[in-house]
């Protein structure tokens, strides 16, 4: 089903409310029984949308999720929720009052938006993905605040709002488009669209490269809950000179933060150099996802009194508990060794380790794989690092500092 307006009527309304909790094991079963008393088209459409709810809790939780529809490709791409409120806070302290926002999806940003209280134009060309926007936003008592329009957002005047925000489909016919020039609309486009705002953010994938970023946008990468969701060229965001916040480095060139949430948490740009190798200290601490994509390391590990292991390795070390630090989960280490898997599995027998937790950086060997050899056993816990360190293959062992 293609149309959305039959799950709206008041059978369709009953199916969804009578699927809620419905066990997918059972989902056949479960189809059998309802279409003896309703069309088959429209049950099938039902269990399908109760499908997508279900996945789309972990987004947006289940108080909005079990109230809004979906499309596959929508729950798959669509804002998690606690990011696009973030995005939204951050556009009502600029003062924006109005946004465009372009390849709206389901909705979720212009949900966000429409929540801090600004006026949304939710754009996107898939007819179906429209009609979800719109039944969002009467779902969520949100229609007089968000605008719908099916069209290509090529072709949309955007004068008379703030801001735009841009979200550019990133998946073509064969998965993921990984070259910004084949998004679509394409990174270029978007830039220039952004360009003729007084605000704008533009969501683009967090493996883009900094070199990429034009000098008059700032750039952000955001993690929540330690997963590296996305990176936003903001245009327009820069604090006032004096201010610690995003985008604020003291240049004409671009800013560059990491944002952590939840918090948020910020660890902006100084451009700093690269930290120095030192030896391995009792504390190893390893940054969050958003740091080092963001290339703030150097400032992570100024925090932190701490150097690299490796000059070409995102570990630092430093001699000194830091349990405040948002921007690196730390670990005391109690054995720096050569890598060799039998002193490993030797080790871990001897101090009765069962419950091993392997990270890697710098390593060809699977954790999986490693795991299997060593065979841990016994009732403690252990972390061990698969690294290196001054250029050498090497183990670190150790637990989370506390």
């Amino acid at each position: 089903m293609n149309d959305l307006s039959p799950l709206l009527t008041d059978e369709g309304q009953s199916l969804l409310a009578a699927l809620r909790d419905f066990n997918p094991a059972q989902e056949l079963a479960i189809a059998t029984r309802l279409r003896r008393d309703h069309p088959a088209e429209l049950v099938s459409a039902a269990i399908g949308q109760a499908r997508l709810r279900q996945r789309a809790v972990a987004k947006f939780g289940a108080e909005d999720a079990y109230r809004m529809y979906f499309t596959p490709n929508g729950v798959e791409q669509a804002t998690r929720k606690s990011v696009a409120e973030y995005r939204a806070a951050r556009f009502a302290a600029l003062g924006v009052g109005s946004v465009a926002d372009l390849c709206s999806g389901i909705g979720g940003d212009a949900i966000a938006l429409a929540r801090a209280g600004i006026r949304v134009l939710a754009v996107d060309r898939d007819p179906l993905t429209a009609s979800a926007v719109r039944a969002n936003a009467a779902a969520l008592g949100l229609a007089e605040l968000i605008e719908v329009r099916e069209a290509d957002v090529t072709e949309i005047d955007t004068s008379g709002y703030d801001a735009v925000f841009v979200d550019p489909a990133r998946r073509g016919g064969r998965g993921r488009v990984f070259d910004p020039e084949a998004y679509s609309p394409p990174l270029s486009w978007a830039i220039e669209a952004a360009r003729a705002r007084p605000h704008a953010a533009l969501k683009i994938a967090p493996g883009v490269p900094h070199e990429l970023v034009p000098e008059d946008f700032d750039a952000e990468w955001i993690s929540d809950e330690g997963d590296v969701k996305e990176a936003v060229l903001w245009r327009g965001a820069r604090p006032d000179a004096g201010s610690t916040g995003p985008g604020n480095t003291g240049s004409t060139g671009p800013g560059i933060a990491a944002t952590l949430l939840p918090g948020p948490r910020t660890l902006t740009g100084r451009g700093l150099p690269d930290p120095r190798v030192r030896p391995v200290g009792r504390y190893l601490y390893e940054p969050d996802g958003a740091v080092i994509r963001a290339h703030l390391v150097a400032e992570a590990a100024e925090a932190l009194n701490g150097g690299l292991i490796d000059e070409t390795i995102a570990y630092i070390t430093s001699d000194e508990p830091h349990p405040g630090t948002p921007f690196a989960t730390g670990y005391e280490i109690t054995d720096v060794l050569p890598f060799h898997l039998k002193r490993l599995k030797a080790l871990l027998r001897e101090r009765g380790v069962g419950s091993l937790t392997v990270k890697k950086r710098g390593s060809a060997v699977e954790p999986e794989e490693l795991r299997r050899k060593v065979k841990p056993q016994g009732p403690h816990s252990a972390t061990v690092f698969l690294t290196r360190v001054a250029g050498a293959p090497a183990m670190l062992i150790g637990h989370p500092a506390e």
